[in-house]
């Protein structure tokens, strides 16, 4: 029985399966798009460990990770190479796929193979991006600024409903804390929960620190677990956001932050636990 305490969730229909609604879901996958042998080995091994747990899990990587510190970051293969090799994900395991768009004219393009189109933390109040990506009738998903309040996602969602969708997620990232540093405000969940839209918390993004390598962001991996299972425990959140690698030292991109493939299931069920515990399921 859920407890009275807890706000009743909204839901999604995505790819014939319901995301939300009381229900945990997961999004993961490698920060940007790889060689399709990795693509490939990592969509699979996510999608067994989301069967073996009973939870339905939304595939991600980038084609372009436009948001760089330095003009020599990896951005990723470009939206035609790496929409393709999305599609071969899509085509090996049925999963649903997430990718994030940078410009208005990517979205029809990104909206053809994928079933959610991701607006980067960074451009969260780009009204030409957020139209655009919502005009396709795809699922959007809008992470939360850095530099924003979690009751200003108000203004962003909007955006999207004014044109005629409302099949949207509002995703929490972190917060700017002085110079290189993020925190994670745990009251952001309810206020993001009042946009009446599915609530993800992102945990790898949020342990980033910006500029921390020079020329890159570096992060610390070893605070994702704890804040994941803290987000979890407020009740407020439908979803968990994980950036996953078989080897994030030697990823192209956040790295420091991503997890390791081979240490993900404990740290799902470590989620699991503490969602099962707050919601009796």
């Amino acid at each position: 029985m859920t407890r009275p305490f807890l706000p009743i969730r909204p839901s999604l229909e995505i790819r014939g399966r319901t995301f939300g609604g009381g229900k945990p879901f997961v999004i993961a996958g490698p920060c940007v798009i790889e060689s399709r042998e990795l693509m490939l080995s990592v969509a699979r091994r996510l999608a067994e460990l989301a069967d073996e747990r009973g939870v339905d899990l939304i595939f991600k990587s980038s084609f372009d990770k436009a948001n760089r510190s330095s003009v020599h970051g990896a951005r990723g293969p470009g939206i035609a190479s790496g929409l393709e090799r999305l599609a071969e994900v899509r085509e090996a395991t049925g999963l649903p796929l997430l990718t994030d768009v940078h410009l208005p004219e990517h979205c029809a393009q990104a909206a053809e193979v994928v079933d959610v189109l991701q607006i980067p933390a960074f451009l969260c109040r780009q009204t030409d991006l957020l139209v655009a990506a919502a005009e396709t009738g795809k699922v959007v998903n809008i992470k939360k600024g850095q530099f924003l309040a979690p009751w200003d996602m108000q203004n962003a969602t909007k955006k999207c409903e004014a044109v005629g969708n409302r099949r949207l997620m509002v995703t929490e990232r972190g917060n700017s804390f002085g110079y290189g540093r993020l925190v994670v405000d745990m009251n952001s969940f309810g206020h993001l929960s009042k946009t009446g839209h599915l609530v993800v918390f992102d945990a790898t993004h949020s342990v980033q620190e910006p500029g921390g390598l020079g020329t890159a962001t570096g992060g610390d991996r070893r605070l994702v677990p704890a804040l994941a299972r803290a987000a979890a425990a407020t009740g407020e959140i439908d979803g968990v956001f994980f950036e996953v690698h078989p080897d994030p030292d030697r990823a192209p991109s956040d790295g420091p932050n991503m997890v390791k493939l081979e240490e993900f299931p404990r740290i799902l069920d470590g989620v699991l636990a503490v969602w099962r515990a707050v919601h009796e399921l």
